[in-house]
């Protein structure tokens, strides 16, 4: 990208995670049946947003003298492929739950950014899934859509 792209783009980003930052303050500490209130990730994003939009605009002061190209074309079909997933992941989070859609999710990300690699894919995107359900039910005692129950579990 253009340094002055990117000096802006910090700045809003900087914007946005002192949003969520001071957003998550209004938001409840705790949730009923869990331990972790629904303030954490807000609260834990904003602030990683923060720190990586500072991170960008120091590294602005680091370019070199910008020189006239013509980048890579956009590739709108995996962006839309992508898009799509997203929101489809959003739909059926409740309907089929965490693991299976964060699994399903994950698997079609990967094999659109990079073709092949099957057993990578799968063995990333299930350890990824089971991994995160396990730490933040078991763990830090959160809740999170189980397996669907017309699965007989």
């Amino acid at each position: 990208m253009s340094k002055a792209f990117d000096r802006y783009a910090s700045l809003l980003f900087l914007v946005l995670g002192a949003a969520f930052v001071i957003g998550s303050g209004n938001i409840s500490a705790s949730a009923y049946g869990s331990n972790v209130g629904p303030n954490i990730f807000p609260l834990g994003l904003g602030s990683l947003l923060i720190v990586l939009s500072l991170r960008l605009f120091y590294e602005t002061f680091k370019y070199k003298q910008e020189e006239k190209k013509s980048g890579p074309a956009l590739d709108y079909k995996r962006f839309l492929i992508v898009l799509v997933a997203a929101l489809l992941y959003a739909l059926l989070l409740e309907e089929i739950g965490y693991v299976v859609s964060t699994f399903l999710f994950l698997l079609v990300g990967f094999q659109t950014m990079q073709k092949g690699k099957w057993l990578s894919s799968v063995l990333i995107s299930g350890g990824f899934s089971f991994g995160v359900y396990f730490l933040y039910v078991n763990v830090l005692d959160g809740t999170l859509p189980g397996l669907p129950t017309w699965l007989g579990f």
